[in-house]
């Protein structure tokens, strides 16, 4: 019971954290469940494209760079943030409450904390409790931030008509390429220098986040000045 607590607490309090930073206009309570379970469920993509990929001889460490990058970019990455990315597109994307661009940090949080809090209990009950507090600081902050700036440009696209496929891709490929860059250092080795280098990553992403939620957050605090969302419940 233990480790499963300690599997399911940090998705659950990022989630809470979004949810409580969204106080101008919240989401439904049941659109951000239904977005956590499908993120839970959109598991199954990745695995079934990484276990292909194993099938023909691709693996984390080939022992080459090349090797590396390209199952820590192009398998790893792309599956994971393109399952997100499509929940995140189909399900939440055209809903009459998606209705401001905070709301796509918002959905995405909640689809890629499902993601990782699944994938947490995976790994915390196969490696135990050391695996479950470094994910803690680690992995599950990292599904955070990809999903905070996926969601950025997202939340833009559904307001910025004549850019949003632009919008779209951007989103998808900067959750790509940071998840990719964060798994390719701790791919090469087990080792402080290699786990730097992927934190340094992480923490470069936090930054970006930070700046996308205060973007985010005083515009959605201009939008209730505005009374907008009053308008919008009219």
């Amino acid at each position: 019971m233990m480790l499963l607590a300690l599997a399911v607490a940090p998705g659950f309090a990022i989630c809470l954290f979004i949810y409580l930073m969204d106080k101008y206009d919240r989401e439904p309570t049941g659109l951000l469940i239904k977005s956590f379970l499908l993120g839970m469920g959109c598991v199954a993509l990745p695995l079934l494209i990484q276990g292909l990929a194993v099938t023909m001889g691709l693996r984390e460490n080939d022992g080459t760079l090349p090797g590396t990058a390209a199952f820590a970019y192009g398998v790893v990455g792309v599956s994971e943030e393109l399952a997100k990315f499509l929940v995140l597109y189909l399900f939440a994307y055209p809903k009459k409450a998606f209705n401001e661009p905070l709301d796509g940090i918002v959905y995405a949080v909640m689809i890629g904390m499902g993601f990782a809090t699944l994938e947490n209990i995976a790994y915390v009950g196969k490696y135990g409790f050391g695996t479950g507090v470094a994910r803690m600081f680690l992995s599950v902050p990292a599904h955070a931030t990809f999903a905070i700036l996926m969601g950025y440009y997202v939340g833009m696209a559904k307001f910025t008509r004549d850019r949003s496929s632009i919008l779209l891709f951007q989103g998808l490929l900067i959750a790509i390429f940071f998840h990719g860059t964060f798994d390719f250092f701790l791919f090469l080795g087990n080792n402080i220098f290699l786990m730097g280098a992927s934190v340094i990553t992480l923490i470069f992403a936090v930054r970006l986040s930070i700046k996308a939620i205060r973007k985010d957050k005083a515009l959605s605090k201009k939008l209730y000045e505005q009374h907008f969302f009053e308008d919008e419940q009219g």
